[in-house]
């Protein structure tokens, strides 16, 4: 389970960045994952619970936004969004030929913190 992995260098990172700026506590974390990152939500929420508790982030609670995969089709020239993983064509003409602009990022979008 590699989210572990992903959650303790997310745990870490912010922990860091918290202390580094003089906050004592971290309230919250906004996070956005790309459906195409291979990354489940679940297993980062079950990790991310179990990592936190001997961390200044004990009682921070994890909000999760999943960013859809999207793209630009070379042959139709427009862009497209889907709710799936993985685009073996373009949902708009069928091409083959596009490229994915979107889908696969692991953001931290923000923080809430108390002093």
């Amino acid at each position: 389970m590699h989210e572990a992995s992903i959650v303790l260098s997310l745990l870490d990172t912010l922990t860091n960045r918290c202390r580094e700026e003089g906050y004592s506590s971290i309230e919250s974390v906004r996070i956005k994952i790309g459906m195409a990152s291979g990354i489940m939500p679940e297993a980062i929420v079950f990790a991310f619970e179990a990592a936190k508790q001997d961390t200044i982030a004990r009682d921070a609670e994890l909000f999760i936004e999943m960013v859809p995969v999207g793209g630009s089709c070379s042959d139709c020239r427009n862009d497209f969004e889907v709710s799936e993983a993985y685009v073996v064509n373009c949902p708009l003409c069928g091409s083959h030929s596009f490229k994915i602009q979107k889908g696969y990022e692991l953001d931290i979008v923000e923080m809430e913190v108390n002093e």
